[in-house]
């Protein structure tokens, strides 16, 4: 009898497995949805608009860069708390270049290797130093807020030349140039991490470091370079920011690295195994959007709406961690 009970269970289990797992695997997919189902009925019509979508294509193109950004250093296990205020130096820099009257393009130039080298110090400190990427990103996030109270003077700075307005505000068939930079910036992203040699190696690495050291990989030298590439893409979103502003403050884009964590921890839950992954990003980057723009149109507060983020956060982060208990 027992045997026959174990055939019985064993029979039943293929027919539901694959669609429960379906709905488990793609859930946070599934609330996106839901979401734009959500606010188009509660919108009333005003949600789900082509005007209203590219309102949002447009207000989360920036978060993208920095998620993609954020993404890269997840994907090896790591975590830096930097990439908001980095994209605020580099933003500023570039303002404040201008504004001097360096060259648009050089001043451009200039702030991306602003970016950059912030990568290259965090990339030391955790790669090379051995210190928490919690710690080092916290302690680089501090300085280089208050580098950019120097850089700014504490004020909000305006006055470059019109031409670089064209970086953050020109259109393309009424679609705002930064989406396009967002789509490049997640296709090449997707791309490295799916098909290179080095994109491997940070899966590696975010999987089990010591086996990837044992396999022949130079732990070091690869999370070094995500760090890296981490600092660039931020300089790139805070560049970007203040050409769509058409300012650029003290904290600009600080608050945009709380979203990018959220961001890739909803991106997680899409796979089994629970990583980082670009593809996740984008769409925990579209839900947040969706969240902040339904939110505004149904007439929700602010503070409200950092409350429900915090909680989305919350709800990523255990949903990703009962997936890694499932594998």
């Amino acid at each position: 009898m027992a045997q026959t009970d174990t055939l019985t269970i064993a029979a039943v289990e293929p027919d539901r497995s694959p669609r429960l797992q379906w709905v488990w695997q793609g859930s946070t997919v599934i609330a996106l949805v839901a979401l734009v189902i959500v606010f188009t009925v509660a919108g009333n019509g005003v949600f789900f608009t082509a005007g209203n979508m590219t309102n949002i294509l447009n207000q989360v193109a920036i978060l993208a860069i920095i998620a993609a950004a954020q993404t890269f250093v997840m994907v090896v296990g790591d975590f830096d708390l930097s990439v908001g205020t980095t994209a605020t130096l580099s933003g500023a820099s570039a303002a404040a270049l201008m504004i001097a009257g360096v060259p648009v393009p050089l001043a451009i130039v200039l702030a991306l290797i602003v970016g950059t080298l912030i990568g290259v110090v965090n990339g030391i400190l955790v790669a090379y130093l051995n210190l928490s990427a919690f710690v080092a990103t916290l302690a680089t996030m501090t300085t280089v807020g208050g580098l950019a109270l120097i850089v700014t003077g504490g004020t909000t700075l305006y006055g470059w030349p019109d031409e670089f307005g064209f970086l953050g505000q020109a259109r393309v068939n009424g679609v705002p140039l930064p989406v396009f930079y967002a789509v490049a910036i997640a296709v090449v992203a997707w791309a490295v991490l799916r098909f290179t040699t080095i994109g491997r190696r940070w899966y590696a690495i975010g999987g089990n470091a010591e086996v990837a050291r044992l396999s022949g990989v130079s732990v070091r030298s690869t999370r070094f370079l995500a760090f890296v590439v981490a600092g660039f893409l931020s300089g790139l979103g805070g560049i970007v920011l203040v050409s769509r502003l058409g300012s650029a403050g003290s904290s600009s884009a600080n608050d945009l690295m709380m979203f990018a964590v959220a961001a890739v921890f909803l991106g997680m839950t899409l796979l089994r195994s629970g990583q980082a992954n670009i593809g996740g990003t984008i769409v925990g980057v579209a839900i947040i959007g969706v969240v902040q723009n339904g939110l505004n149109i149904v007439g929700v507060n602010t503070y409200i709406q950092q409350v429900l983020i915090g909680l989305i956060i919350i709800a990523a982060v255990l949903l990703s961690g009962l997936k890694q208990k499932s594998t």
